[in-house]
């Protein structure tokens, strides 16, 4: 046995418990970072092969691994922004540097330019919303993407398309009786508009309904028809379908207004039912974030306009992925391609607005370890002093 062997096994043990206390150092300063996943220090033996009965001392390697896969707890907050996912996946992420990366840190802030930011810096990434299908995923890469502005919706104003308007014409009225109502529409600029309908008896059971704007008709007169129990049987469909105008630089779109409602009974006129589409003018108020990622602003009005998705990523093996500064995530070889998908969809996980991912981090496991390298470091000092006293006794020797 070298005792020079004996001292280098007894450096590679204070070296691997060194190791192993530095993994328990940034647990322990990250275990209130969102959604920090701990790392481990995992050892293996290295063995020198024995020879002519003499044995050779070895040592110890380490390796540093991370439990990216392994969920954490929720914070509930007052912010809709703060995002945190309940399952698998990531969020994408920009840095300052133009790259994108992944990460669980969901505290998501708007700044002045309209961009969501994370606590480290990071800008959140997504797809512009559309109704009609879903964005072109390029699945295996970050193309596509682009930045969430939350500035690009300050002011929403929506033309009016569709409505209803039910109401109840008196069937004992005298021929060339009539009777108006109206109904408040919006341009395409948001100007509320208002909408006249004149309600004329012609006969028993006829009727006709005249549409006008500012005294000029845009519908009508059309007939309705009543039968004997006072239902509307003409026209059919029973609907007013108006003319677009083009009213102080702004389009008054056509409308197409439901009457299947209306009836002819023994009763005073009546509107049972009068409601159109569309809205002025109105300042976001908020956010709402849906469990499938999609993005709304909340105006004053009270509407909900979706604008984004937010896009959620994953590898086949998280947990060799490569940490970064700022709590992010890249791509590694032996992580695996990243793959793009949605919330809720093809096993990602789903999206908790108001919560963020506490760190995995339990601290009295932590401490533990710390304890356990704190002795075995001692206790491989202990083999370097025995080996380095022995050294010194046999170069006495010559003495």
């Amino acid at each position: 046995m070298s005792l020079y062997g004996t001292m280098r096994t007894g450096v590679s043990g204070m070296n691997a418990q060194a190791n192993r206390l530095s993994t328990v150092a940034d647990n322990i300063a990250n275990a209130n970072t969102t959604g920090y996943k701990k790392a481990s220090t995992q050892f293996s033996s290295l063995i020198l092969p024995s020879t002519g009965g003499a044995y050779n001392s070895g040592g110890v390697t380490t390796d540093v691994r991370y439990s990216i896969s392994a969920q954490g707890t929720f914070t509930y907050t007052t912010s809709s922004t703060d995002l945190a996912i309940n399952g698998k996946g990531f969020f994408i992420v920009k840095g300052s540097d133009g790259q994108e990366y992944m990460t669980r840190a969901g505290a998501f802030t708007p700044m002045d330019d309209g961009s969501l930011q994370n606590s480290a810096g990071f800008t959140l990434m997504g797809y512009e919303y559309s109704s009609t299908e879903d964005p072109t995923i390029v699945v295996n890469g970050f193309d596509g993407l682009e930045e969430i502005n939350l500035s690009s919706g300050e002011l929403n104003a929506k033309g009016s398309a569709e409505g209803a308007l039910d109401v109840n014409l008196p069937s004992n009225a005298v021929d060339g009786y009539e009777k108006k109502t109206s109904l408040k529409a919006y341009d395409s600029q948001g100007n509320s508009r208002l909408i006249e309908f004149n309600y004329t008896k012609v006969s028993d059971n006829n009727w006709t309904v005249e549409a006008t704007y500012d005294g000029t008709s845009i519908a009508g007169p059309i007939a309705m028809v009543f039968d004997a129990a006072g239902k509307l049987t003409s026209p059919s469909p029973a609907t007013i379908t108006t003319t677009s105008l083009a009213t102080g630089g702004a389009d008054l779109a056509a409308l197409e207004i439901s009457i299947g409602g209306s009836t002819q009974l023994a009763s005073d006129f009546d509107v049972s039912n009068g409601k159109i589409d569309g809205n002025a003018a109105s300042k976001v108020t908020g956010y709402e974030i849906s469990d499938d990622g999609v993005l709304s602003l909340k105006y004053s009005n009270g509407e909900l306009t979706p604008k984004y998705r937010i896009a959620m990523a994953s590898v086949q093996s998280p947990d060799n992925l490569k940490p970064l500064p700022g709590n992010v995530y890249s791509q590694s070889n032996e992580s695996g391609v990243v793959v793009m998908g949605y919330a809720g969809t093809n096993g990602y996980g789903s999206i908790i607005s108001g919560a963020l991912e506490d760190s995995n981090v339990d601290i009295a496991e932590e401490l533990t370890s710390m304890i356990e390298s704190q002795r075995n470091y001692t206790a491989n000092s202990k083999v370097f002093q025995t080996g380095s006293e022995l050294m010194e006794t046999l170069v006495n020797l010559k003495r």
